[in-house]
């Protein structure tokens, strides 16, 4: 997993982002075991306290699960995993419209935009 910690910003909320990205993205597939602590924070250059508060996070949402002698794993609630990968793709979707309007464009021209890199994307 390729962390990406930056100054400005809690650790552990960063931490939270980057690993429900890697949720969403299978890298962690539904019902498999996530590494331990101490591994996913040596990995990632931060204490493990903090590996543990955002690991924490994610049991709270009902993301992770904590198995006594297996550690934790992944919820096996693919509706979970669903409906989390959509709130993230609305909030990018939001943010993206926001300013995208910022610059003034009009809705035919972020629909052209759109169009245009995903071509160039699928070109690459």
């Amino acid at each position: 997993m390729n962390w990406n910690i930056t100054v400005g910003r809690p650790v552990y909320v960063q931490l939270v982002e980057q690993l429900e990205l890697a949720l969403v993205a299978g890298e962690f597939p539904p019902g498999s075991r996530i590494p331990p602590v101490r591994e996913l924070a040596a990995d990632a250059g931060v204490n493990p306290n903090t590996m543990q508060r955002a690991l924490q996070e994610l049991e709270s949402r009902g993301l992770l699960q904590a198995q006594r002698t297996a550690g934790r794993t992944v919820t096996a609630d693919d509706a979970a995993l669903h409906a989390l990968r959509r709130r993230r793709a609305q909030t990018l979707a939001g943010e993206f419209l926001h300013q995208m309007h910022a610059l003034s464009l009009t809705e035919t021209e972020i629909e052209t935009l759109l169009r245009e890199t995903a071509q160039q994307q699928t070109e690459e």
